[in-house]
Parts: structure tokens; sequence; C-alpha cells
């Protein structure tokens, strides 16, 4: 049985005389300890960056303990800042209290930020701008970062528009810095054929808040590859393939090796480990996401295409992508080396259908048409990645719940990455900026980055005049409308106008005829929507009509409504709203209803005494008649 570990201080009171007094033993006695005792005493945990410096600072000795590069504040450093470690060489030298300042420092800067967004920011979306404070300030971008994921992960129901605004300032940086990287990917050569690398960069920029790596998607696939060879080993034991080392590869020449590597392959990917194409939910983005299609197991013919090529070429068959309309291929060549080919010449792999080999004849079958042989040549990996992106914009036009249309946003940026001229993508992005009315406080910004993307289209296409023109006249609109603004407004509950109001903001409440669960974030003493959206919705309908109160509400499926007083009822099992605005609008989730942030309070001052009076009302006789 291993002896206990003393700690600190029964260490100390062993190496003190007995004889020796607290008060006369003191710092003497303490300095008088070999060096290894007093360093695992200050790196014990319970002392702060504080007590530390005051340490170093009663004596030589302690001070040369507690020097900058060594044990004792790197200590400190990696108990304040674990997941910062992994930056760091061990074989590095690195001035560990410089360190500790630099993050702290840049803690507070960044902490400042987030708490100045919710007062510059809360009456529309986050600008083109609104980023740049973070941008100018000095400092290592990681340890920023590091703050802001201190914030996400700051526990409890509470500081939600912290979380909400550290959340997208995060999404900003990884995402911009992912941007960069793919921006340089690409200018590689047509010859540098890392498809799986481009597909991440995809992956990473669509998920800038997950932690995705090239390394971890890497190291997955080659479990996988162990598994082939292991299967592969029992096929045949001298194959070629398993004398290669992890990571490494070289061209199995002959075709019926080659065919003993696949067969290999289809029984781990599809028997073994069950990955299978996914046609129950086709349309949905994580089937283009490598890391989640290796979680989840599944994928579209593109992706699980690439995960097919990746692992074949690791055991050394040269597959090769071919962007086949409307089912992504590969293409195994059986013909010699070096002689004149032709598309009949390959065999043409479906990863999507469980690695089945198909001929020319059977690949037209399998899209209903026929195709020109230029459709069945090898594609690089731009046009893989475009074909992907392709897939990630088709799916972000089809949002309907998702109102901030982040995936239209986010595809339409990666794709302008690749080719900058689009003018019908230009376009729409002109339309999307206006249509979420992503507009600065102050300057006109993105006002200006709308015109600019507008007259590049005049200038790419003179025929887009009329869409042109018209986008810039509502563009133009829009700054006249800004310079009337007049502040914000202040709904009173006690004004006689707002007498039929019966809910506050704040209130977790019940869609009496669809039954969704929501909480209340503004709303009017009658309906403000125009006539054709009264009409279209059907309000006359109701018993009331326009003519009654009518709630902003975030609902729990991510989606905002508009809703009349007589189709809410209280909840009587209130829970959290998982809408991702919610912290945009509310600080804290107190277990019944949710308290708003200083700005929404701002515009609804006498709501929350409200609130109060309700829920004691509403839940305590909800209690008493339970028991």
């Amino acid at each position: 049985m291993a002896a206990a570990v003393d700690s600190p201080m029964e260490v100390v009171q062993a190496a003190l005389p007995e004889e020796a007094a607290p008060e006369a033993a003191g710092l003497s006695c303490l300095v008088n300890l070999p060096g290894e005792v007093l360093e695992y005493i200050l790196c014990c945990g319970s002392l702060t960056a504080t007590d530390v410096s005051r340490v170093s600072s009663t004596c030589r000795r302690l001070r040369e303990l507690c020097q900058s590069s060594g044990k004792v504040w790197k200590e400190q450093f990696r108990v304040r800042w674990p997941s910062l470690m992994k930056h760091y060489s061990p074989t590095d030298y690195v001035n560990w209290l410089e360190e500790y300042k630099v993050r702290q420092k840049a803690g507070v800067e960044a902490r400042k930020i987030v708490a100045s967004f919710s007062k510059r920011f809360f009456a529309e979306h986050v600008p083109c701008n609104g980023f740049s404070d973070i941008e100018n300030l000095e400092g290592p971008e990681i340890f920023f970062e590091d703050e802001l994921v201190c914030i996400l992960n700051m526990e409890g129901r509470k500081a939600l528009t912290w979380k909400y605004y550290a959340k997208k300032i995060l999404y900003y940086l990884r995402q911009q810095k992912i941007l960069n990287n793919l921006k340089a990917f690409l200018q590689q050569s047509d010859d540098y054929e890392s498809y799986l690398e481009g597909a991440v960069f995809i992956d990473q920029y669509c998920n800038p808040l997950s932690e995705i790596s090239l390394g971890d998607i890497q190291a997955q696939i080659g479990s996988i590859v162990e598994l082939v060879r292991k299967t592969l080993r029992g096929i045949n034991s001298r194959h070629p393939s398993l004398a290669s080392k992890a990571g490494e590869s070289s061209v199995v020449m002959e075709i019926e090796l080659q065919s003993q590597v696949l067969d290999a392959m289809n029984y781990v990917l599809y028997d073994q480990l069950k990955f299978k194409g996914n046609r129950m939910d086709y349309y949905n983005a994580l089937n283009l996401y490598m890391h989640q299609v290796l979680i989840r197991r599944t994928g579209i013919p593109i992706s699980m295409s690439l995960l097919y090529m990746t692992i074949a070429r690791q055991l050394g068959v040269p597959l090769e992508p071919v962007n086949f309309p409307s089912h992504f291929l590969l293409r195994w060549c059986q013909g010699a080396e070096g002689a004149n080919l032709d598309i009949f010449d390959y065999i043409y792999i479906d990863a999507f259908g469980k690695g089945r080999q198909l001929t020319v004849k059977e690949c037209e079958y399998l899209i209903g048409q026929h195709v020109t042989a230029a459709l069945y040549g090898v594609v690089n990996v731009k046009k893989v990645l475009q074909r992907m992106v392709g897939n990630l914009l088709s799916l972000g036009k089809r949002e309907g719940i998702d109102q901030s249309y982040q995936l239209l946003r986010d595809s339409l940026d990666l794709y302008l990455a690749m080719y900058p001229d689009q003018v019908q993508l230009l376009l729409l992005q002109a339309r999307l900026y206006f249509h979420l009315g992503i507009w600065p406080e102050k300057s006109f910004c993105l006002v200006l980055k709308v015109l600019d993307i507008l007259q590049h289209i005049q200038t790419l296409d003179p025929g887009q005049h009329g869409a042109v023109g018209y986008l810039v006249q509502h563009t133009l609109e829009h700054i006249e409308r800004k310079k009337e603004d007049v502040g914000v407004e202040v709904k009173l509950r006690s004004h006689e106008k707002h007498r039929d109001v019966c809910y506050s903001i704040g209130l977790i409440m019940k869609h009496k005829r669809y039954g969704y669960n929501c909480v209340i974030y503004g709303w009017d003493p009658t309906c403000m929507m125009g006539h054709e959206w009264i009409r279209n919705m059907n309000v006359h309908s109701l018993p009331h009509g326009h003519h009654q109160p009518f709630y902003n509400v975030l609902v729990e499926d991510g989606s905002c409504r508009y809703a009349a007083q007589e189709n809410l009822e209280y909840n009587v099992e209130p829970q959290e709203i998982s809408h991702p605005d919610v912290g945009r609008y509310f600080s804290e989730f107190t277990g019944t209803h949710y308290i708003p942030n200083a700005e929404l309070e701002l515009r609804y001052p006498e709501d929350l005494e409200s609130v109060c009076e309700t829920v004691q009302n509403i839940y305590s006789a909800e209690k008493e008649s339970a028991e």
C-alpha cells in the first residue's frame, strides 16, 4: 500500500525543532528548509499570485525560489489557466511571471469589452466594425480567446448577457483566423492534394466554438486504418500495406492487392464500425462536417468519399475524387500506369453506398441520366471544397428557424473566399446584410461595405444594374432613417394605454394552440405589424383581433415570434428556454423566470416588479395546491 503524501503544513511542522516556538521559529526556520520542500510548499496550490509576490520579497532565498522563470510561477500560471499550457513546449525558456501578467491584463481588457457590448449593440446585430476593439488589443490572441472561454464556462444560470457576447466575439476571432488559414491553403499549387485538410478548414469555420483540429481527425482516421490493417492481415499476412508504419504509405502496384485493401476497408467501415450513408436525414449540415461524420458514422456522398479516399491512400490504394453530378464518387484505375486511359479503364466507388463498385453504365443508372466523359474526370482540392461549400450554401438557403441565417452567412464567406467575383453570391450577400439589419451604431461602416459590394457587382456585370440600383436605393434610405432615430422607447405598465397588458418580460409562457414554450422579451399594447402580416397570419379570426396586446417571444425551437395575448398562458412548469438570443435580453434565469439585463430593463422599467408579483402569486399557489 502506498504511503500517504504529507500536506505542506505537515512537512513544515516536521522540519521545525520541537522546542521552537512559532514566533521564534518564524521566517528563519522556514528558509532553512531544504529547497525541494520549500518549492513544494510554494507550489501547493493554496497560495495566490499575491501571496507568492509577498513571499518573494521577504529574503534572498525565497526570491531565488520564486524567480520569474521558475517552477513556482509556472505552477501559478498552470493552476490559473490550465488550458493554455498546451501552447508551451517543455524545452522553451518562459518568463512565467511576465506571462502571468500579460494573461491577467488580457483578461481584464477582454472583460471590459464584453461588458460594453450589450450597451453598444443591444438594439441591433453586432456590426462589422464592432470587433475593432478586440482586434486592436495588444498581446497574444490566445490569451483573449482563453478569457472568453472562461466566461462561457462560468457555472450556473447567471451572466447570460456576458456569455452571449463572449460567444459572438470568440466566434468572430476564430473565424477570422480560420479564414486566413484557408486562403493561404488555397494558394497551394494544384498538385497539393490534402483534401482532408481543406475539409477540416470548412468544418472549423462553420463550428468555430468546437475544438476541431486536423491532428485529432487524422488520429481518429489512423485508428480506423489500423483496424483495416488488422483485417487485412487475416486476408494476406504478407500484404505490402502491412509493412508501412503509421502515417506512412507507399502505392501498392498490383490490382489484386489493392482489391484486398478495399475488401478489408468495406468490412471494417460498413460491417464492423457501421458507417453508412445518411438517407434518412440527408439535408443536414452535420453530414458535411468531418468531425461529425466520424462521431455519427454517417454522411453524404462527398464526405463519405473523402473519408474512404483518405483511408485507402494511407493503405497504398490511390483513389481519386470524381465530381459526378448529384452523387460524388471515387475512381479506381484498372489500367496500366502511363497508358492512354479513358473512362472505361476505371471502376467507380460509391462510398455512400457501402463501397459499391460501379461501371460507367451503373454510374449513369445511379443518377438516372447520361453524362459526358468529362464528368468522370478527377478534380482538384479547390473543386472538391467548392462542392462541399455549395452544399452548405444550399442548406443555408433552406433555413427556416434560424433567423440569424448563420449557416448561409458562413457558407457565403467560404465560397467568396474561393471565388470572390461570383456576382450572384455577392448580390445575395448584400441582400442578406440588408435583411439582417447589421448596421453600426454611430457610423455606417456596413452601409459602406454593402455599397462597396454593389459597386463591385456593377463592375463585374453591368447587366445587374436593376438589382444593384434597388439595393443602393434601400441602403441610402436606411441611412436617412438612422439619422431620424429618436432613441430608446420606454414602455411603462402604469400608463393608461397599457392597461390591457397582462404579462411582463421575463415570464415563461406556453402557447395555447401550438403548445410551444417561450419567454417574453417585449410587448405592444396592440398589434404593431402591417396589414399584410395581419392578413397572412389570419389575426382577424381571433376573438379580440389585432386590438389586443401582442408579445415578442423567444421560442424553445430557436425561433422568434409575435403572439397575441389571448393565445398565451402561464407555464405551470417553467424551464429554461434554449434560444440563442436569450442572453441578448436577459442576465439570469432564476428557475421560475428570467431577469432582464440593464438594456431591456431600461425599455420596460416597471416590468421586473410585476414579474416578481406574478411569480409569487402563480407559483406559490401552484405549490400550495400540490401540497
